[in-house]
């Protein structure tokens, strides 16, 4: 098996090559042209498709899961038709996307009370189903180390100020690049029951921020500078707020959708 590492090849010319089989992790694809390629079977995930354009595609048993934003299929923009589709399916998902303290209130009391939900459901598996992942993504107790990991970036570090606010249990997205003091063991198995402390300590401090919510801090932004990540400069705090909430919205729907599975398996 050929390896190809860390080369550059960029302006390489590949003409009836197989590639079947073939894995590709942080590749950069950036403007390439592809010609009656044949990309049946291919699983694709954390890519990027910004400004791309596909002509005389076939598009057969597809299955596609992400932010859709100026997708234009057959010259009708789609992405506004699946959002207002998932929200006659889940009308709860529209109060996601609040822009007064009222409205971020209500939409973290949502999330709190379906999690409520979902967790209890998963305490009817046994331990080790929930270290288990469906279909190479995360399992349950990864999905929720990840979403501690995302309020601790955007609510303790951005908002509240902490440089370096990270349980070592806290996991990154699995494309991220890697960070010195930020944790990242994908492979830890620890209990639900020690995932949910810290879980329901980071839920605490959310709620305390969704709580002292005033007008000036939902119009202000915020600027962390210090090494980690997030390190970003005039980022509207309310767009923190709402990162968290995309984050436990859509990572419950795929936490209930794995459990799913799992139970189809057993």
């Amino acid at each position: 098996m050929t390896e190809f590492r860390e080369q550059d090849l960029t302006g390489a010319r590949f003409e009836r090559v197989s590639l079947r089989g073939a894995t590709f992790t942080k590749v950069y694809l950036n403007k390439a042209d592809m010609h009656a390629v044949d990309l049946t079977g291919a699983r694709l995930h954390g890519v990027l498709f910004n400004e791309s354009r596909m002509r005389g595609v076939e598009l057969i048993d597809v299955e596609i899961s992400g932010v859709l934003h100026n997708v234009v299929v057959n010259g009708v923009d789609i992405a506004p038709l699946v959002d207002a589709e998932l929200n006659r399916r889940m009308p709860e998902r529209a109060k996601m996307r609040p822009d007064d303290g009222d409205g971020f209130r209500e939409a973290w009391a949502i999330l709190e009370r379906l999690w409520e939900g979902t967790v209890a459901r998963a305490r009817t598996f046994p331990e080790a189903a929930l270290h288990r992942g469906v279909d190479d993504e995360w399992s349950f107790i990864q999905t929720l180390r990840h979403l501690n990991f995302a309020s601790a970036a955007w609510v303790d570090r951005m908002i509240l100020g902490n440089p370096s606010p990270w349980h070592r249990l806290d996991l990154p997205w699995d494309e991220a690049p890697g960070w010195d003091g930020i944790p990242w063991d994908r492979e830890a198995r620890p209990s639900l029951d020690e995932v949910l402390t810290v879980r329901h300590e980071r839920q605490a401090t959310v709620r305390r921020v969704m709580e002292s919510l005033t007008d000036e801090q939902l119009a202000s932004e915020v600027t962390r500078t210090e090494p980690g990540w997030p390190q970003e400069e005039g980022v509207p705090f309310k767009e923190c707020l709402r990162i968290v909430l995309n984050e436990e919205w859509e990572h419950r729907l795929y936490a209930e959708r794995d459990l799913t599975a799992l139970e189809k398996e057993n």
